[in-house]
């Protein structure tokens, strides 16, 4: 039967080209996202500063928490978590330790910057001049030669420089002094430390080696891993999902295409069984081919996708794509699993049919819609209504992010399934366009539907991932956004780095709130915080208290948004335990519970209890009162107007357009497949048109009628699928059913839409009207 298959591939290559399109589309974006996955997992970072020192022994950059099934889970830490500086004593002891390097690390005007004590970790040697001694003198690395710090003599010049940091030495007491940590150290570096794992392990530090000392020096990296495994497996399974739905698409259009050639088989005595075998071997080998060279692209999209992270920031360069076979392995796999099942699926109703009723059936295509794709279709309805309703209770973007995705596209499912029904309605409305090109439209339209439910799909797909991938973001960012707009009373706001002591003495500053932004954990679960002076907050902030006060806001006390109230059970009084951001344990009690936690964070916490546990103290300034251009000359700092604080920070929105918009291309590219497809398979009946009398411009106005109309409906039920799913989307993270949709960006998706659309029907339409009709009868079909 594979010999026979390969016979009829060899002989309608132009018939299969659509489903081998789909299917090294599926593959490239499988082989991308197991890319993307495998790195989370298993990437490492090389280390720049540390690369010296054979082992590092830092903080345990995790929280960890024994569960009651003696499981032990762990969660990384937003900032960096500090180690004794007396530790360095202890290793120094250490049989074999022949020498032990401690340094500190914190933000300095741009730099990074560091104890001159702790050049030897990279090692970093002079070019030129000398090594720091006094607290104003500094070493700074070889790309900023020549530059002039302010507030300092440049004594030195290092020979090195580092590809991902600009490094600054300053003296080692003066840089213990700056980084305001005392009797703490950010690592210590150990030469050679065979022994050093077994020795800390019990002094609440780690030992690390290798491409572990990398993600020490790079907290950052480790976030980016965890952001690539969830990336990862989110748009994968997104993917796949829509590869499915798109390939079983192709594979039925392509089988409408064939009714005529599968009857005649059937005709002469062909098995249903052989039938079903016949078309699942020609869904092998194309699934063979497309996926061998899908998979190829694939890789070069995966590090397309890399150099976009990085370009973003949302992954460091030096964090290495994992290239291995699996993900390769894994998308040849699924694409030939997903090409039988849906050559199968597509092939099972005409292949069962009577040899006596095959040449009939294809004359005049039946107009049910089959029993099982029904009760299929029945189902994932009711599929989508249990999906929005779960989506309206979330209101944790982790939570509600995938499941988001899933509730669309289990939408559409429903409608590909229930297509028949929604063309033979369509078709039912007594509708059509004006002259003859109407006419001929809505006729073939109605003697048409299987093939109308065919390009309805993809169109409806893409208008319903579109709307709601961008409408998501812009949904969460005007929700922000109106709260701080709301809440921020502040006249000005100073950039990070403002000194709020100088602006308290501008004359006409009522009060100057700082703002540090963070998060914490509470039984392993990440919180937004924001750590604010409490003294004058009532004048810069507005936070929409509904229970409680803020008069009792201090270092033992908090404020928490309702939605972390509702997650957490607590409320006014209640006690709660905080893993802060570098480990450090804390409790707090709670005095106010407020209604703006999209735009204010989820914990709002004094200043005093978290300035010491973060890697940068420096946050922003909020003033009221006072002249804008006395305060920037005090603070030597921008100041902006209070309106200008409120900017909603969304360093993942990017990253989702550029990961999403893969899945938006993919249904492009079906959209293009399917209506080209439909196009090129009516030539026959295109050159008939011609013979009684059609003209060549009155064809190619029937063929744009009737891509317009299954425009328009595809159009309306892509809107629906998404308004839906935004709604649920909305009520459960801003507490309004109401998502914000820009007219400017809804009506250039539809514009898209409707330009594809009518370019992919207006080209191959152009190519079957080209010959002469006599050729195109008279050719074998």
């Amino acid at each position: 039967m594979i010999s026979f298959a390969l016979r009829m591939l060899r002989h309608r290559k132009a018939g299969f080209a659509g489903a081998f399109v789909a299917l090294l589309c599926a593959a490239a974006l499988v082989t991308a996202c197991g890319m993307l996955l495998e790195t989370g997992l298993r990437g490492g970072v090389a280390p720049e500063r540390y690369a010296g020192a054979p082992v590092i022994v830092a903080g345990d950059q995790y929280v960890r928490q024994t569960k009651e099934s003696g499981k032990e889970k762990a969660k990384l830490l937003s900032e960096r978590r500090w180690i004794p500086a007396s530790l360095a004593q202890d290793l120094a002891r250490v049989p074999g330790v022949t020498k032990v390097v401690t340094e500190v690390t914190f933000p300095y005007a741009g730099f990074t910057a560091h104890g001159w004590e702790s050049a030897a970790l990279t090692p970093f040697t002079l070019a030129e001049g000398r090594a720091p001694e006094a607290a104003d003198e500094v070493v700074v690395d070889a790309r900023h030669a020549g530059r002039a710090i302010p507030g300092h003599r440049v004594v030195g010049v290092t020979a090195q420089a580092l590809p991902g940091q600009d490094t600054i030495f300053f003296a080692t007491g003066e840089a213990r002094r700056l980084a305001g940590r005392d009797g703490l150290v950010t690592a210590i570096g150990v030469w050679p430390g065979v022994e050093v794992a077994a020795e800390v392990a019990v002094k609440g530090a780690v030992a690390y080696t290798g491409d572990e000392r990398g993600a020490v020096e790079f907290p950052g990296a480790e976030n980016s891993r965890v952001r690539l495994i969830s990336l990862g497996g989110a748009l994968g399974g997104t993917s796949l999902l829509v590869a499915i739905l798109v390939v079983v698409g192709t594979f039925a259009l392509s089988m409408q295409q064939r009714r005529r050639e599968i009857a005649l088989l059937r005709a002469v005595g062909a098995l249903p069984g052989q039938v079903r075998r016949l078309v699942g071997g020609e869904a092998l080998l194309i699934g063979a081919v497309a996926g061998a060279l899908g998979s190829g692209a694939g890789i070069a999209l995966g590090f397309w996708l890399r150099s976009r992270f990085v370009d973003l920031g949302a992954m460091p360069a030096n964090l290495r794509l994992v290239v291995s076979p699996f993900p390769s392995i894994v998308a040849v796999l699924t694409t030939l699993v997903a090409a039988w099942v849906a050559a199968r699926v597509s092939a099972r109703r005409t292949a069962r049919i009577r040899p006596v009723e095959a040449l009939g059936e294809t004359a005049m295509p039946a107009a049910g819609i089959p029993p099982l794709r029904l009760v299929a279709g029945l189902l994932a309805l009711a599929g989508g209504v249990v999906l929005t309703i779960v989506l309206s209770g979330l209101n944790t973007e982790a939570a509600a992010g995938p499941v988001t995705m899933l509730t669309a596209l289990v939408w559409t499912i429903a409608v590909a399934l229930l297509g028949p029904l929604v063309a033979r309605a369509v078709t039912a409305l007594p509708l059509r366009a004006p002259g003859v090109a109407g006419y001929l439209a809505r006729k073939s339209l109605r003697a048409g539907t299987g093939r109308l439910a065919s390009v309805i799909v993809p169109l409806t797909l893409m208008t319903a991932m579109t709307c709601t991938i961008l409408f998501v973001q812009t949904t969460m960012g005007h929700a922000a956004q109106g709260e701080l707009s709301a809440g921020v009373r502040a006249d000005h706001v100073l950039g990070p780095g403002a000194s709020a002591a100088a602006a308290r003495q501008v004359p006409g500053v009522r009060a100057v709130t700082e703002v540090l932004r963070t998060s914490v954990r509470i039984d392993l679960e990440k919180y937004a915080v924001q750590a604010v002076t409490p003294r004058g907050l009532e004048r810069t902030m507005d936070l929409g208290v509904v229970a409680g006060s803020l008069d009792g806001l201090g270092g033992a006390s908090a404020a928490i948004s309702r939605t972390a109230a509702d997650r957490l059970d607590a409320g006014v009084g209640d006690r709660l335990g905080l893993v802060l951001g570098d480990g450090t344990p804390a409790e707090v009690r709670v005095v106010a519970i407020y209604a703006r936690g999209l735009g204010f964070g989820d914990l709002t916490l004094s200043r005093e209890l978290i300035a010491g546990h973060v890697d940068d103290p420096r946050g922003t300034v909020l003033v009221s009162g006072g002249d804008r251009e006395a305060l920037r000359r005090a603070s030597g700092a921008p100041v902006l107007d209070g309106a200008g604080t409120a900017q909603v920070d969304s360093p993942n929105a990017a990253v989702t357009y550029v990961a999403m918009g893969l899945i938006i291309a993919f249904c492009a590219i079906a959209v293009v497949n399917t209506l080209a497809m439909s196009t090129l398979a009516r030539s026959r009946e295109l050159a008939l048109l011609r013979v009684v009398g059609t003209t060549r411009r009155q064809a190619a106005r029937m063929l744009r009628a009737e891509t317009l109309t299954a425009t328009v409906v595809a159009v309306g039920l892509g809107t629906a699928i998404s308004l839906v799913t935004l709604a649920a989307f909305s009520a459960g993270m801003t507490g309004s059913a109401l998502p914000y949709v820009p007219p400017g960006a809804y009506l250039a998706v539809v514009a898209a839409v409707a330009a594809l659309a009518l370019a992919a029907t207006a080209v191959p339409g152009r190519f079957a009207l080209s010959s002469r009709p006599a050729d195109t009868l008279a050719a074998r079909e």
